[in-house]
């Protein structure tokens, strides 16, 4: 039978109806996470998200293959690492071989002797002449100063005089006697002793031309009481170079006082005027012989007069009042003063007088001035043991030499300068002379009329001359401004053996032929061993040479193994020098057994790391591709086959990288050969590098690539959940309300069974 609903019960069923699709379908969306879960949903937004997933699962199957990709590069770069180290390492072979020793006990040369020649000058023996070299004009003392020395200007001047112009003080009047004034008295006011606060101390000094005179109390010792060297004389003791100690005697023995005319004598062995012997610790004090008349220092009449020598000016300096006592100062006071007698030059002497203890070295003999009369004189010391004096001159036979200036000349000191140079010898005798000689072809030096020096260099050396002093400028030796430190001339030399002969050397393993004129150095010839070897260096060849001036040229360390002149190397010798000089026969290299052992030792260490390289390469696979041995590899980026990279591999044994194994025997025989493995061995390895940059560079595109493709599997993916997702909130809001529909709609349901329900209860 046939149910009949009434309009409400049925409108009712119908809402509760759609609210259960709606409720399902809202239920279907929060249960899947989306919008569109078939094309009844929405067909654009389903199908086309269904297109980008699609894609996005094509993409992401590839990234596998990409993955692989990039291993099979990682592990041909790993492998290019591996063999870079073992090409380091052969490299590291090949050079030990070039820092053994060579592998020849004797390498191919020829050799010829070129009589006299040195590393300095290949040309042979070469003849010197002495030459000439001229000072400035030297004037003498005459009046107006333009007067031309000679070789008889002396070098000493005419001696300076200072005379007091007033007695002595302290001695009671003006009619004291010389010799009896003394130093001191027995008190202050005696008539024979300086005034009191004149009279010197024990302790006090004068100090004379560098002479120290020393004052002391009490009388001088005995002869056998003196210092060793020094000598005893009145009240002097004095060490024979000018230093003199003035013993002042008793004050309470009047007789043994020291006089004035005892510190005169102490200043004048300090100047020079006296001389002094020394005999058993006795001083004999006697007058210079180079002291024109016997001029010393005096007192007379209670004035002093002070006389310099001829050989230097005086100054004395000392305590004022001793100094003003002595009427030679009018300074005053316990401070020092200080007299000067200067010296004068006359025609006779040099217009410039020369400073006591200057010096001229010449080349490399030092010649001393000095005041003193020269040794062996009248008065004067005998001549040191080993010396000897050639007139105003004392030499030591070998250059040095000392001219003393109280009586010396010009033509003493261009005696002094021949010696030194050698122009002229010196024979020295037992008693202390010296025999001069002039040297075969030399010429001594002089002074020409226009007063110029003259001065011979010899033949054993260029002429140098230094000074100390002022001796250069005294002698016209310090240039034309007068500031020049040294004085120089070179000597005439000659020409050596094989100047202008000619050597030639073909090319010689490749190397540059050689052409070689022999000359003084300038316009491309060649004069020393460093030059020549320049020349030779290009065609790898070098040269020595001996003290017995033997010549030899010699095959480089690079080329040991070849023989001079042999059809296989080259460098075949020729040129005019050999028709004026006789070369060896070029010599066969004779082999080191104990350098060719490690050498050989070498090569069969190089040969296993080629071995090395070779399974090195074969091992350099991943997934069964190696780019290392040839194989290689293609990557699909995208899902078309549109977008893909190739990759040629190479074969990189050592044949591939261009080395080949050594023979022993013929390699790293010489240094050529280890450098001819060294050349291949900076092939390989920049090909090496040239690789790796290359499948660096791959590695790079795939890299890349790969991180793309995950990004765009992220962009469709992320372009599809847009597409077709649902949003939660709307949905979950959804849900809750319908359900609540529902509740309601089953409500309103029961409402309307009811009411007709009542209806039937009324009909009963």
């Amino acid at each position: 039978m046939s149910v009949v609903l009434s309009a409400s019960v049925r409108q009712n069923l119908l809402s509760l109806q759609s609210t259960a699709d709606l409720l399902a379908t809202t239920q279907n969306r929060l249960s899947t996470g989306k919008s569109v879960n078939s094309a009844l949903d929405n067909p654009t937004n389903f199908f086309t998200a269904q297109s980008l997933d699609n894609r996005a699962s094509d993409i992401n199957n590839l990234l596998d293959s990409i993955a692989n990709g990039v291993q099979v590069l990682q592990a041909a770069n790993t492998g290019l690492t591996s063999l870079q180290k073992l090409i380091d390492s052969a490299k590291s072979i090949a050079n030990q071989a070039l820092q053994t020793t060579v592998g020849y006990s004797t390498k191919s040369n020829v050799s010829t002797t070129i009589s006299g020649a040195t590393a300095a000058d290949l040309r042979g023996t070469t003849s010197f002449a002495s030459a000439t070299a001229s000072s400035n004009v030297l004037y003498s003392g005459a009046a107006g100063g333009t007067t031309a020395a000679t070789g008889t200007s002396t070098l000493g001047a005419s001696i300076g005089v200072f005379a007091s112009t007033g007695a002595t003080t302290g001695a009671g009047g003006t009619t004291t006697l010389e010799g009896t004034i003394t130093l001191i008295a027995t008190n202050g006011t005696s008539a024979s002793g300086l005034a009191g606060n004149a009279q010197p101390a024990d302790g006090d000094t004068l100090t004379v031309n560098g002479k120290t005179i020393t004052f002391r109390a009490g009388t001088a010792p005995a002869a056998t009481g003196v210092p060793a060297g020094s000598g005893v004389s009145g009240h002097l003791v004095t060490d024979g170079n000018g230093n003199t100690t003035v013993y002042l005697g008793s004050t309470g023995t009047p007789s043994t006082l020291a006089t004035v005319d005892d510190l005169l004598s102490a200043i004048d062995l300090a100047s020079g005027v006296k001389t002094v012997s020394i005999t058993s610790g006795a001083a004999t004090i006697a007058v210079s012989a180079s002291q024109p008349g016997a001029a010393v220092s005096t007192v007379a009449g209670g004035a002093v007069t002070l006389r310099s020598s001829t050989g230097a000016d005086l100054s004395v300096t000392g305590k004022a009042d001793l100094l003003k006592a002595l009427a030679l100062t009018t300074s005053t006071g316990a401070g020092n003063a200080t007299v000067n007698v200067n010296r004068t030059t006359s025609a006779a002497s040099l217009g410039a007088t020369i400073t006591d203890g200057s010096t001229l070295n010449v080349d490399g003999h030092v010649i001393t001035f000095k005041n003193a009369p020269v040794p062996g004189s009248t008065g004067a010391p005998s001549v040191p043991t080993g010396y000897g004096a050639s007139g105003n001159v004392v030499t030591d036979g070998n250059g040095n030499s000392t001219v003393y200036l109280q009586a010396g000349t010009v033509n003493d000191v261009l005696k002094a300068i021949d010696l030194a140079t050698g122009v002229q010898t010196a024979t020295i005798s037992a008693n202390g002379t010296a025999t001069l000689a002039t040297a075969t072809g030399q010429s001594n030096s002089t002074i020409n009329t226009s007063g110029q020096l003259k001065i011979s260099t010899g033949v054993n050396a260029d002429l140098s001359i230094t000074g100390t002093g002022n001796a250069l400028n005294v002698f016209g030796l310090a240039g034309n401004t007068g500031n020049a430190t040294a004085f120089t001339a070179a000597r005439t030399s000659g020409i050596g053996g094989i100047a202008g002969k000619t050597l030639t050397f073909t090319s010689f393993n490749g190397g540059t032929a050689v052409n070689v004129t022999f000359g003084d150095g300038t316009n491309g010839t060649v004069k020393t061993l460093d030059q020549l070897n320049n020349k030779l260096q290009a065609n790898n060849l070098s040269a020595t040479i001996d003290a017995n001036g033997l010549l030899t040229i010699t095959a480089s360390n690079d080329y040991a193994s070849s023989t001079l002149g042999s059809t296989a190397a080259g460098g075949a010798i020729g040129g005019t020098l050999t028709s004026a000089l006789t070369f060896s026969t070029a010599s066969n290299p004779v082999q080191d057994g104990v350098a060719q052992t490690a050498r050989a030792n070498l090569v069969s260490q190089y040969n296993n790391i080629l071995n090395q390289i070779d399974t090195t390469s074969q091992d350099s696979s991943f997934n069964g591709v190696n780019l290392l041995n040839g194989d290689q590899l293609k990557l699909v980026f995208d899902e078309t086959g549109k977008s893909s990279l190739n990759i040629t591999g190479v074969t990189y044994n050592s044949k591939g990288l261009g080395l080949a194994s050594l023979t022993v025997g013929v390699d790293f025989i010489d240094n050529a050969a280890a450098n001819r493995v060294l050349t291949n061995l900076n092939a390989a390895s920049s090909t090496l590098r040239s690789e790796a940059s290359s499948l660096g560079s791959n590695l790079s595109v795939v890299q890349i690539r790969q991180d793309f493709n995950k990004n765009l599997i992220n962009v469709l993916q992320t372009g599809s959940s847009n597409l077709t997702l649902a949003d939660t909130n709307v949905e979950a809001a959804n849900s809750q309300a319908l359900s609540t529909r529902q509740s309601i709609a089953v409500s309103a349901l029961s409402l309307a069974n009811t009411s007709q329900q009542s209806v039937l209860q009324l009909l009963r």
